[in-house]
């Protein structure tokens, strides 16, 4: 019987605090996350790997911006889908180099992905989620009064812009995946949380000014699968509670419920660990079996449950 997983890199196995995101930088931060990705797949797992994209958007947004003179801009949904192709680029080739040195023959496949969100989620009406670059004041109220911009205030650093960050309602590529992994290829699909788009009565698919949660997304993703295990990598090798405090503990076996709980106490940051334990919680819900939280560096040993925070239903 195959083993299947859902594998969610987060923003740091491409892109480490105090690095400027250089395209070498990236590529080999990316050889890191695919040498552990590489070994499960020599222990029989059957992978979709999905990932984030915040520092890249972000780029792409202030290269739109700053060229805008001289080359078309691209919107918010099409700087998901450049960076989607981006970074599998970056993906696959490190996943290949590590594939080659363990003798797998494994084929890849990078998948530009949409995912539908409903153009009446309370989200449009109340913009949280912070893109691109830092402005100062004046033109901050400039960018909001021409192009309609919300902007919030970063007291130590600026204004910034900020989108709606909508629930995933379906991802369009679902049957697609699904048939390439039939094809035993191990897709890189989702990249960003999704292209967000809305379809309107007309079936007509529009893209739009938003950015979809990666983790939220992922885990919608591996409930349609039917994954055996949802596995979110993050910063850290196991969720804390009290994280970065004198009292602070590591989870390395919990519930859902258990987790829920913790969650309502406020152990969990919206801004950080916040939503990946309610994607987690989603998940298992939905009918998932497992949910490893972990770092890259500590994947093998999860696995083997001597590391990571293991959530089961």
């Amino acid at each position: 019987m195959k083993k299947t997983a859902l594998i969610a890199i987060g923003g740091n196995s491409l892109i480490r605090a105090g690095e400027r995101g250089t395209i070498d930088e990236q590529l080999n931060n990316a050889y890191a996350t695919a040498k552990s990705i590489a070994q499960m797949v020599s222990q029989g797992w059957e992978l979709v790997v999905t990932h984030g994209n915040g520092p890249q958007a972000g780029a792409a947004l202030l290269r739109s911006e700053r060229a805008a003179a001289e080359v078309y801009t691209h919107t918010l949904d099409m700087c998901v889908a450049t960076t989607q192709s981006e970074i599998g680029y970056i993906l696959q080739r490190a996943l290949e180099f590590e594939f080659r040195k363990l003798g797998l023959k494994n084929l890849i496949m990078t998948l530009p992905t949409m995912v539908r969100v409903d153009e009446n989620d309370p989200a449009f009406l109340k913009p949280t989620k912070p893109i691109g670059p830092f402005y100062s004041k004046v033109i901050a109220e400039e960018k909001k009064a021409v192009l309609g911009w919300d902007i919030v205030e970063d007291a130590a650093r600026g204004y910034r812009r900020v989108v709606a960050s909508p629930e995933p309602r379906e991802v369009l590529e679902l049957e697609v995946i699904k048939k390439i992994l039939e094809l035993d290829i191990i897709v890189i699909a989702l990249g960003g949380g999704g292209i967000p788009v809305i379809i309107n009565p007309e079936g007509q698919i529009i893209g739009s000014e938003a950015v979809i949660d990666k983790d939220r997304s992922s885990a919608l993703l591996a409930t349609e699968l039917n994954v055996d295990l949802f596995i979110i990598s993050t910063d850290t090798d196991k969720v804390y509670l009290n994280f970065k405090k004198k009292n602070q503990s590591g989870i390395l076996k919990a519930t859902a419920d258990e987790m829920q709980k913790y969650l309502d106490e406020g152990h969990f940051p919206a801004g950080s660990m916040g939503p990946k334990i309610e994607s987690a919680i989603r998940f298992l819900r939905n009918g998932g079996k497992k949910v490893i939280i972990t770092s890259y560096e500590y994947l093998m040993a999860a696995l083997e449950e001597k590391a990571g925070t293991h959530i089961i239903p």
